[in-house]
């Protein structure tokens, strides 16, 4: 939920999926590493790519359908994801992401 209303406090909308994503196997690719992963998802809307201002940029899409996992702004501290990183169906499949988080703490 936090994902989508970062989108759309930056004025960016979202759209029904036609297939919600739900369960430990949906397909994300990281742009920032190059990373597939495997997710765990729950969520019947996602944030429409198209509708993104210039100060957020897409960092992860889900390889299923190419809808958007993960954003990052340019600007500011913030980042987010689509997907439960703390429920990775591998053991440590989504730890990148808290690596990151803290890494930003780290620099703000």
């Amino acid at each position: 939920l936090g994902h989508q209303l970062t989108a759309l406090a930056f004025k960016a909308k979202t759209f029904k999926l036609k297939f919600g994503h739900h369960g430990s196997n949906q397909p994300v690719k990281d742009f920032k590493t190059g990373r597939v992963f495997i997710s765990s998802q729950n969520h019947n809307f996602s944030v429409d790519e198209k509708t993104l201002p210039k100060g957020l940029e897409v960092t992860q899409i889900n390889l299923n359908d190419h809808t958007v996992e993960g954003l990052e702004h340019k600007d500011m501290p913030i980042i987010t994801v689509q997907y439960h990183p703390e429920a990775g169906p591998g053991p440590h499949d989504t730890y990148f992401f808290f690596d990151r988080f803290l890494d930003l703490l780290r620099e703000y």
